[in-house]
């Protein structure tokens, strides 16, 4: 029997879940900044037919233009199984956009002199003092016996944030280091602690010479580290104090309290072309250490309230939470002559942008193989998540998933596609 109730529900599913979250931003009418009210209504067509097809079971969009919040609506489930629609204010798991958060916490102690760019790891952490560096022979065995050379420097702090460090991901290209370390950053922040996280990545070598290549991996995990031993508060406490607190970003953290469990959105139980089982993290369970990489949950909102801080250059409302000067250094590519650049190997929707302090960072109007500005700047998630900032557009774009798998890096597309349609100006 169809009830009331259940009317109701298929109606959010079509329309887009306008459960109430309160606006991040002052709203605008599309056309009052240049973008397309009938082109940003495209949006929800495209997603819904993508919910249809089981492909993804939903999202959350926000998108502001020249400061003005022009789109925020959720389509689709939060779970999928239980048939719950999708609310504004749905909780994700940004995986690895805590990497940005993290970055403009260092910036934040750069700014107060109590580190520099040229500092080594080893100032707070002793034992990644010049890290034997991997010798990689393509052609070797499995089991062959592991060959090292002296680091010509340590991994300092620029290395760090811009992932030059030398540190890498476990499983990524079979090298003899990789098999070495776990594949992400969960197997060893929900069993270790800070300190069992540093001795054991202390053990294994560095891939590539510090300052050589960009290989993403547990830089920023690192750099969590570096804030909390530098500071004396948990990453968590740190960032609420100094980034998330004054720019009212109200849940963003590290553990999702027990009351909000409701709220964390839900992958589908399988996986969209292989069938293969999905199951998603109880992100109400604290992990042994707070991970700079990857342990973060968010909402779209919070994350919009951020991007936007960004290209406001430090400050959102009067908030100034970085310096003008400060958010250029981020944004800028820091891949210079020389480096041997590999963003589009962990991000193929990526590919042909530099990378920032970060955050991959856009440099030519052709070449990568989505719409965008030279300037643009951002990040995303292994798990669907994914923000961009266009300067020259005055834009900022969240788009919270939970899509894991390379289906992710469509959906980059897909809505860089959409979006950059919408302006008409």
């Amino acid at each position: 029997m169809v009830t009331r109730s259940s009317r109701l529900v298929c109606l959010l599913l079509a329309l887009g879940s306008t459960a109430w979250a309160a606006d991040p931003l002052p709203r605008a009418k599309p056309e009052a900044v240049g973008m397309s009210s009938e082109r940003l209504a495209q949006i929800g067509t495209v997603l819904q037919a993508e919910i249809a097809k089981e492909r993804m079971p939903g999202a959350v969009l926000a998108i502001a233009r020249k400061g003005k919040l022009v789109h925020y609506q959720a389509y689709g489930y939060l779970d999928k199984a239980a048939g719950l629609p999708m609310p504004r204010d749905a909780i994700f798991s940004i995986a690895s956009m805590t990497k940005p958060l993290v970055g403009a916490g260092v910036l934040q102690l750069m700014e107060e002199g109590r580190l520099q760019m040229s500092d080594p790891a080893s100032r707070w952490f002793p034992t990644l003092a010049k890290l034997p560096v991997a010798v990689l022979k393509p052609d070797a065995a499995p089991d062959a016996p592991l060959e090292t050379v002296a680091a010509r420097r340590d991994m300092n702090i620029q290395d760090l944030l811009r992932h030059t460090s030398g540190l890498s991901y476990g499983n990524r290209n079979g090298s003899g280091v990789q098999r070495m370390l776990p594949p992400g950053n969960f197997p060893w922040a929900e069993p270790m602690t800070g300190a069992e996280f540093i001795e054991r990545l202390s053990k294994a070598p560095l891939l590539h010479q510090p300052g050589t290549v960009w290989e993403y991996g547990f830089s920023t995990d690192v750099l969590g580290l570096v804030i909390e031993a530098e500071t004396g508060q948990t990453l968590g406490a740190f960032l609420q104090q100094r980034l998330c607190k004054p720019l009212g970003m109200q849940d963003t953290g590290f553990v999702v309290p027990a009351a909000q469990a409701g709220r964390v959105a839900k992958v589908l139980a399988k996986e969209p072309g292989t069938g293969n089982p999905q199951n998603a993290l109880d992100r109400t369970v604290p992990l042994k250490f707070e991970c700079g990489g990857a342990c973060a949950v968010s909402t779209a909102a919070d994350m919009l309230r951020f991007g936007q801080m960004l290209l406001n250059r430090g400050q959102l409302g009067s908030a100034r939470v970085l310096g003008s000067k400060t958010v250029d250094y981020m944004t800028a590519d820091h891949l210079d002559p020389g480096i041997v650049n590999q963003v589009g190997k962990s991000d193929p929707s990526r590919a042909g942008y530099g990378f920032g302090l970060t955050m991959a960072v856009r440099t030519t109007a052709g070449g990568p193989q989505m719409l965008g500005s030279p300037g643009e700047f951002g990040w995303s998630g292994a798990l669907g998540t994914n923000f961009w900032v266009d300067p020259k557009e005055q834009l900022v774009v969240v788009f919270m998933a939970a899509t894991p798998g390379p289906i992710r890096w469509h959906y980059r597309r897909m809505i860089s596609a959409l979006v950059d349609a919408a302006i008409v100006d």
